[in-house]
């Protein structure tokens, strides 16, 4: 599955990035899901981030490392990649995207999934998408000018 979510923000982009920080991603966490970081190195290739979740008692392990950093003119970003996932999940690919706009920047959560079934793909769907559009309130929030 595929989701791609774009939020405009308040902030230069290069700043945006500078916020992708520890802080922010726990104020990223949605409700009802419990969150222990185990590791959080940053968002430069190589980075890993270790986490244990706590869905409804279930807890599970989730280990991504930043697979590719990038910055040019126009967009700023990073790529976090599965390494052990929570059960469904067998595939996760998230690209991190910030983009340069006239006064302020565009957060892009670009996600690929997959669980191998795509029946379970397709139910799990607007669980997912809601999960990311939650992120749209907390950007705008997180980098109000």
């Amino acid at each position: 599955m595929r989701i791609t979510i774009k939020t405009k923000v308040e902030q230069n982009y290069k700043k945006v990035f500078q916020g992708f920080d520890i802080n922010l991603f726990m104020k990223l966490k949605p409700p009802l899901i419990g969150l222990r970081i185990i590791r959080f190195e940053g968002c430069k290739t190589g980075d890993n981030v270790e986490i244990c979740l706590n869905m409804f008692g279930l807890k599970q392990h989730w280990h991504s490392v930043i697979t590719e950093d990038f910055e040019n003119e126009n967009s700023i970003g990073f790529v976090d990649e599965g390494v052990k996932l929570p059960w469904p999940l067998k595939y996760w690919r998230h690209i991190h995207k910030i983009e340069k706009s006239i006064e302020n920047s565009i957060i892009i959560d670009d996600i690929s999934c997959n669980t191998g079934n795509k029946l379970l793909n397709f139910l799990l769907f607007p669980a997912f998408f809601l999960q990311f559009y939650y992120r749209k309130p907390v950007y705008k929030s997180y980098f109000r000018k």
